[in-house]
């Protein structure tokens, strides 16, 4: 058997001959000055993650108490100075923890059983989508994808918009970061994420249910199945949870299915 290598110098040479390797950093957060994460993140839609982080670890509110972001450092090294309102400061100092971020992981660094399994507003119960806007829709994924098209080691979250169109993508090393970029970048845009659904290409941890009810995602759509404990929240929190099969219609796991009659019917 041959074995294809390719060196450290030519890795991200497209005329090597082989695939490109996924750009990674670590980047820091401090908020008012006070250090809170470190996060492994593809160095790509920066300012999108660190607002979406933000908003899906229940950080800040809304983007308003967002005051200032600036972006420093390159390469393997960045940080990100983030400036929120007090009332934010107040409260993250209140419930502060120290997070250290991995690509990989599900719940990272959490210190206690209540941010594992946190508190959470339910949604407002939104209209599934039509069953049109799934037309082609792992194919439209798979087009929107342009990082993962030359390294296979990328997650992605994408926004299909009110009238079926795959309006934002957002690509990242982890699952996670993924999301919270799509969330920064439905912030910044100002749009509405419960007027469309959101699809991640990964599978649907409990974390991801978690940040989609913190960022008024009214749907959320996994390309894999979820747990029972996935399903669980998103039946309590008003969350549409829809799994998208290779070879099948979507299979709908929340609200729960209607449940027949006596004489075997579905009202």
């Amino acid at each position: 058997m041959q074995y294809a290598t390719l060196s450290a110098a030519n890795a991200n040479d497209p005329t090597a001959g082989a695939a490109r390797l996924a750009e990674e950093c670590a980047l820091a957060i401090s908020y008012n000055g006070l250090n809170q994460a470190v996060m492994m993140v593809t160095p790509l839609d920066l300012e999108d993650f660190v607002i979406g982080f933000s908003l899906s670890a229940g950080l800040i509110e809304c983007i308003d108490e967002l005051r200032d972001l600036r972006l420093h450092g390159s390469g393997a090294a960045r940080h990100a100075d983030v400036q929120v309102s007090p009332r934010a400061f107040w409260a993250i100092k209140q419930q502060r923890r120290q997070l250290a971020g991995h690509s990989g992981c599900g719940l990272c660094g959490v210190e206690a059983l209540e941010q594992a399994l946190p508190q959470l507003q339910p949604l407002s119960s939104v209209d599934l989508p039509p069953e049109a806007h799934f037309h082609n829709l792992r194919q439209r994924i798979t087009e929107a994808q342009l990082l993962a098209r030359d390294s296979g080691a990328l997650h992605a979250a994408l926004y299909v918009d009110g009238d079926g169109g795959v309006a934002l993508c957002r690509e990242d090393i982890g699952r996670h970061n993924a999301l919270d970029k799509l969330i920064g970048a439905l912030q910044r845009q100002r749009r509405q994420p419960s007027t469309g659904f959101v699809v991640v290409t990964s599978r649907c941890s409990l974390e991801l249910i978690h940040k989609a009810v913190r960022a008024g995602i009214g749907t959320l759509v996994s390309l894999s199945a979820p747990t029972q404990l996935t399903v669980e929240w998103a039946r309590r929190h008003n969350l549409n949870l829809i799994h998208l099969p290779h070879h099948s219609t979507p299979r709908v796991y929340s609200p729960a299915p209607a449940l027949p009659d006596q004489n075997g019917c579905h009202p």
